[in-house]
């Protein structure tokens, strides 16, 4: 008569990657190498699962308080630039049987919202970890969410694209923010360009720099700021040429 607790049933399907056959052996493993009179029954716990699976066994619900701890304490290491942290909560993680798709998915928004325009690269390098891990599946799948967790904790870090996009919903939220300018409307249908639809748009291509000394904004939103580069990594360069591009409009105003 052999039973097994619902922890260790679940640490099973959570580490046999989707094969019966380790899920079998675990069991096999587990039976055999106990020293136990059989006629008395037996019951498999976590700890005799965990140990015939040569897994250390992280205690704590996947959808528990400790699940959500680990998860901030992951996301937190990401943000505050320590990679050797990241991956120590990656491996718990990982070894909890928490979903891989999930952990990559936090990687991703990490890259976007604290990495950002400080090294761009970082969310290409988080999105194509996502679908390698989809591809690939555990075990190997750890060493792609430690590349791509190392990567966005080793970043510069920039969340101006995150307050940029949390000020521009909330405007359109709350605000009048008006109508789309007549010249940056397209003309597609008849009649549109009689009523002043594409009349005094300026084609950046045309002027110099590429930049066209024209106001993109409703002009209730003109002069309202939203995205704010920081001086980080790359997004130093995105700072500098935009202050270029605002130097070529005063060139090409009135051209």
């Amino acid at each position: 008569n052999i039973t097994i607790d619902d922890e260790a049933l679940e640490f099973i399907a959570n580490n046999c990657n989707g094969d019966a056959r380790v899920a079998l052996n675990a069991l096999e493993l587990a039976v055999l190498s106990t020293e136990t009179d059989m006629t008395q029954g037996f019951n498999i716990t976590l700890d005799i699962i965990s140990e015939c699976m040569q897994k250390r066994t992280i205690k704590f619900d996947k959808s528990g308080e400790e699940h959500y701890n680990n998860i901030s304490a992951f996301i937190k290491s990401m943000r505050g630039s320590d990679p050797d942290a990241a991956v120590f909560y990656l491996a718990r993680a990982l070894y909890a049987g928490e979903d891989i798709n999930f952990l990559a998915r936090r990687i991703v928004i990490c890259a976007s919202e604290d990495v950002g325009l400080a090294n761009p690269t970082a969310l290409l390098v988080a999105t194509a970890a996502a679908e390698a891990v989809r591809m690939i599946g555990m075990p190997e799948a750890r060493i792609i969410l430690a590349h791509a967790a190392i990567t966005v904790a080793s970043s510069p870090k920039s969340n101006a694209a995150y307050m940029a996009i949390n000020k521009a919903m909330d405007d359109v939220s709350t605000k009048d923010t008006g109508e789309v300018p007549y010249y940056l409307r397209n003309p597609v249908a008849e009649g549109l360009k009689d009523i002043g639809y594409g009349d005094g748009y300026k084609y950046a291509h045309d002027y110099e720099g590429n930049v066209a000394d024209l106001e993109f904004l409703p002009d209730i939103m003109r002069g309202t700021k939203y995205y704010e580069p920081t001086l980080n990594g790359y997004e130093k360069r995105v700072s500098d040429y935009l202050k270029w591009v605002e130097e070529m409009k005063m060139r090409n105003r009135n051209k």
